[in-house]
């Protein structure tokens, strides 16, 4: 059994145990069912008001039928529901709670603010002492956009990441489902390859970019060109250029910037057998090459962050992990 059809069995099973009526993604056929009637079926819970109007600004179809075609979250495989599922809960209390989810995403929930010296002056007892103070936050966003370019006639479309920590540190955060087991992914256009200014302090990342232009043979598994894409909206936003020191003969010195501090999460669903193994080391092959560009690439399956918060968050929390718990691990 492949990866997509143990996901899809899986789901399935939960489905049947919880009573739901499955229908097929095309209104009116008779193919196979993997999906709800409704997207509220598919969620812990239903969608607040703020993270509906977020989906609803997206490009995916999210929470609405088509034409002929149910929307996309009423999947039982849907990526979108598995990501409203982990974190929409989260976003209660202000975010007092989500240092817990951190720290089960291994993600820090606090930040360096330097060293302090104690004992100063004795010969024996001074010591150095690194110092640090939780993260602070403001807030999680569903379907986030991070502009690439400002050139719209060359770069229409702005990509979506799919949910989005913010605080002292912003963790942009790609979920996966079903998508690394289900088709061959596309390489990175032409266009991207070209414009040399995208890659300014991105030696690495530029090579495999150009590895997978136009076709990617490189990657079964990992979507490396939406990630890389991914980067290069969040490089434009977080990191800065100078322009005000000036080399011998008067011109204008551009030098990059230490990049803000933001990391790109890809958060996956991990099944057994090949399809798995080779879609880890994909993983790691891509952490490799972006982490020597600087980049602060993370990456963890869903089963064990939703072990973790079981494990460390059950206590008040006991619905929550008892569904995420039943239903995807």
């Amino acid at each position: 059994m492949n990866g997509k059809d143990f996901i899809l069995l899986k789901q399935q099973n939960w489905a049947k145990r919880k009573g739901i009526e499955l229908v097929p993604g095309t209104i009116g056929s008779n193919g196979e069912k993997n999906y709800v009637s409704k997207v509220a079926q598919n969620l812990f819970e239903p969608l607040s008001e703020d993270n509906f109007a977020c989906y609803n600004q997206g490009d995916g179809n999210e929470t609405k039928d088509g034409g002929k075609r149910r929307a996309k979250m009423k999947a039982l495989h849907s990526s979108s529901a598995i990501v409203v599922n982990l974190f929409q809960y989260w976003q209660r209390e202000n975010g007092i709670h989500l240092p817990s989810l951190l720290r089960a995403l291994k993600l820090p929930a606090t930040r360096y603010v330097g060293k302090e010296y104690k004992n100063v002056g004795s010969q024996t007892d001074c010591t150095i002492v690194e110092t640090s103070k939780p993260l602070s936050f403001n807030g999680i966003k569903f379907e986030e956009k991070f502009e690439i370019s400002p050139d719209k006639a060359l770069f229409p479309h702005t990509p979506n990441i799919d949910v989005v920590i913010y605080g002292d540190y912003d963790f942009a955060i790609e979920s996966k489902f079903t998508e690394p087991y289900s088709s061959k992914h596309d390489g990175l256009k032409t266009k991207y390859v070209e414009d040399t200014s995208f890659w300014e302090s991105l030696p690495n990342l530029y090579e495999l970019a150009k590895e997978i232009s136009p076709y990617n043979n490189k990657f079964r598994y990992l979507d490396a060109a939406q990630l890389i894409k991914h980067v290069l909206g969040l490089k434009k936003k977080y990191i800065k250029t100078h322009s005000d020191m000036q080399t011998s003969s008067g011109h204008a010195l551009k030098i990059a910037a230490k990049p803000y501090e933001f990391y790109l999460v890809y958060l996956w669903y991990d099944v057994l057998g090949e399809d798995g193994f080779k879609h880890r080391e994909e993983i790691e092959q891509f952490a490799r090459i972006a982490e020597e560009d600087g980049i602060r690439f993370k990456h963890i399956t869903y089963q064990e962050v939703i072990a973790n918060l079981s494990k460390d968050c059950y206590e008040g929390n006991e619905a929550y992990c008892d569904y995420m718990t039943e239903r995807y691990l």
